[in-house]
């Protein structure tokens, strides 16, 4: 593969992943499920194990937005893409959650991975992943790390 295919395929995951930023935070549920493969595959940090299918990815996203209402944080730091031609993966950091009013910051950092697949003609995410580090020793999420 040469480098402007390469430089081709990380413009098209980075503008696909910014849309889907966007739409997440106008809750455009459409516009989040979007990009997602039919067969997805997705490690959510809340919930359940996996979450296996586009309709049951959007039943959790549904669910997840309705425990924030009103406006959201959902900035993205760290982006790093790598994309060949027909598969790319990406990485970053995701500091979300309600946004600051009155009372406590309920915002934090979650890590985020995803896989991306060329799906005739098209870019899909195949798998995704969020997570929280934990503390081994209490079992519990560490919310309150930055970068």
């Amino acid at each position: 593969m040469n480098v402007e295919t390469r430089t081709t395929a990380e413009t098209e995951i980075r503008a696909l992943i910014e849309r889907w930023q966007r739409a997440v935070v106008a809750k455009d549920m459409d516009g989040i499920v979007q990009p997602y493969a039919d067969d997805i595959v997705a490690f959510d940090a809340v919930k359940a194990l996996q979450f296996k299918g586009k309709q049951t990815y959007r039943a959790h996203w549904e669910a997840c937005l309705e425990q924030c209402p009103g406006a959201g944080i959902f900035e993205f730091e760290q982006l790093k893409i790598a994309a060949a031609e027909d598969v790319a993966f990406a990485h970053w950091l995701t500091h979300c959650g309600p946004a600051q009013g009155e009372g406590e910051d309920q915002s934090c950092y979650m890590r985020v991975t995803a896989g991306y697949q060329r799906i005739g003609g098209q870019w899909k995410v195949v798998h995704e992943h969020w997570s929280a580090p934990f503390d081994m020793e209490t079992s519990k999420a560490l919310f309150n790390l930055e970068p």
